[in-house]
Order: C-alpha cells, then sequence, then structure tokens
C-alpha cells in the first residue's frame, strides 16, 4: 500500500503561555498543503509504502529524495515516528510485522510537520492494511500519544489548534477559491527548541479565531502574525529576507509556518 503524507502550514500562530508541564499553550491554525486547500504544486509530499509480513518482524527503508539507493542504518529506528507509529498500534492490536518504505521529500525542521505526517499516515494505513476496524477518533487518540501534531493529519483538513496543538477543531478553509499556495525551503533548519527559547508568551487582543473568521485574506498582513517570527528572524535575517520577497513577488500575504524555517506566500491566481 502506498500513500503520500502531505505537508501543512500555519496560518497565524500565537503562543499563549508557559505551562507548569514545560510545554506552552498555543492558538494556531493547521492547513493541509494539497490542491484541495490552494497548494498547487504538489511535489512536497513524502512517499509511504507498507506492506504487511506474518513473522512479526517490522523492517524501516529511509530513501533520500535525491537518489533511489535506501537506507536502513542511519535513520534512529527508536526515534522515527513511523516506527513509534507501528508500535503504539502494535501494543493496543498485535500486528504481524510490516516492511516500511519512506521517501523523503518534506524537510526537516521546516515547520511544515513532515515527521507528524508520516506517524498518521503509517497509523491510517496499519488500520487499513491490518483491518482493524478503527473510526478517525481512535486513531486520533492514539496519535495523540506520538507527538502534538500527529492528530491533526487523521483529519487532514483545516482546523483551529489550541493546548499543545493536539486540541483541534473544526473551521472553514480560510483561504478562499482563487488564491494559491506558494511555499520556500531555504535549507535552514530550525528545531522547536531553538524557536521557543527565544519566545515571548502573551495573550493577543483579539483570538485568532475571531480574526480568522471575520477578516478576508486582504487584511491578514500584519494583523495574523506568528509569533516565532520576531526571535528566529533575529537569528536567521535570511528568512525575513525571503517572507519579504514574498511580498514583492505580489503575495496578499506570508508567513513563516510553525517555527520555521519554511515560508509561504498566498497569491491571487
Amino acid at each position: 500500500m502506498i500513500t503520500f503524507p502531505n505537508p501543512k502550514i500555519n496560518i497565524g500562530l500565537n503562543i499563549l503561555k508557559r505551562r507548569d508541564d514545560g510545554f506552552h499553550d498555543i492558538e494556531t491554525v493547521f492547513l493541509p498543503l494539497t490542491e484541495e486547500y490552494g497548494y498547487l504544486d504538489g511535489g512536497l509530499h513524502d512517499r509511504l509504502e507498507i506492506t504487511a509480513r506474518t513473522d512479526g518482524e517490522t523492517t524501516l527503508k529511509l530513501i533520500p529524495a535525491t537518489g533511489d539507493k535506501g537506507t536502513d542504518d542511519i535513520w534512529p529506528k527508536d526515534k522515527d515516528l513511523c516506527i513509534k507509529a507501528y508500535n503504539e498500534l502494535n501494543a493496543h492490536y498485535p500486528l504481524t510485522g510490516a516492511d516500511i518504505r519512506l521517501t523523503k521529500r518534506i524537510p526537516t525542521g521546516a515547520g511544515l510537520g513532515g515527521g507528524s505526517a508520516d506517524a498518521a499516515f503509517t497509523l491510517k494505513m496499519l488500520n487499513e492494511i491490518f483491518s482493524l476496524g478503527l473510526g478517525q477518533e481512535q486513531l486520533a487518540e492514539h496519535a495523540a500519544r506520538i507527538g502534538s501534531d500527529v492528530p491533526f493529519f487523521i483529519y487532514n483538513r483545516p482546523m483551529l489548534a489550541t493546548g499543545r496543538g493536539e486540541i483541534l477543531a473544526p473551521i472553514e478553509n480560510p483561504v478562499p477559491e482563487g488564491f494559491k499556495i506558494g511555499v520556500v525551503t531555504p535549507g535552514i533548519p530550525v528545531s522547536t527548541a531553538e524557536a521557543y527559547s527565544g519566545a515571548v508568551p502573551s495573550m493577543p487582543e483579539t483570538r485568532l479565531r475571531d480574526l480568522i473568521e471575520t477578516l478576508p485574506l486582504e487584511q491578514w498582513k500584519g494583523r495574523i502574525i506568528n509569533d516565532f517570527e520576531n526571535s528566529v528572524f533575529k537569528k536567521h535575517p535570511a528568512l525575513k529576507a525571503i517572507k519579504d520577497s514574498l511580498y514583492e513577488a505580489g503575495a496578499v500575504y506570508a508567513s513563516m509556518s510553525g517555527s520555521g524555517s519554511a515560508l509561504y506566500g498566498i497569491f491571487a491566481e
């Protein structure tokens, strides 16, 4: 079975407060990067192939997007989210093993959720391959044990995310028809820890949901913001330059996605 895990972008990201558990409460809108929601490129996705085994063994092979030769030694299996997804389901519904083959095209450290997408698609594929009969809510419960962003990719539709990002509420597609999304992946990895280290939590005057639901897209600039940009742009001024270039190229709205370093622009077609 083969699927193509897609990335996501964040429209707005407010860091509200630091929690007692060390995480932060946030609010953001997750938008899948698929043609349905205005992303017309289609090349920025992973390729995930899973084949069932009957001997209880599980293998993982990572294939770089630049070549056909795969490897199963430099990719740490115990940290890979596809393996974590398999182990999560296997702990509750004993599986019979699987060969997992992952071609990475979504860059890591880009704020596009590639690893979370791979994990969620693995859960969905295993559910189908092994006929587990789990619904989306059940899969999302398993996904939440793997990572905060993973449940979103179970639903893979526009969502307002709160809490650590795991509390999801469906919203209408905030990008109207007649607009398209362009994404720049500059190859400058930014770790989430690095981004949070310079962020200052604060409560916005107007909550993100109210802005998304009341402001036309043409009025988002300067109103719908990503709190990570202040600290990340100071450390990586090249990213600020890319955002500026998106506006110079005619974007109606431009932003960094998540904790970076990918940036996107929304353009009128």
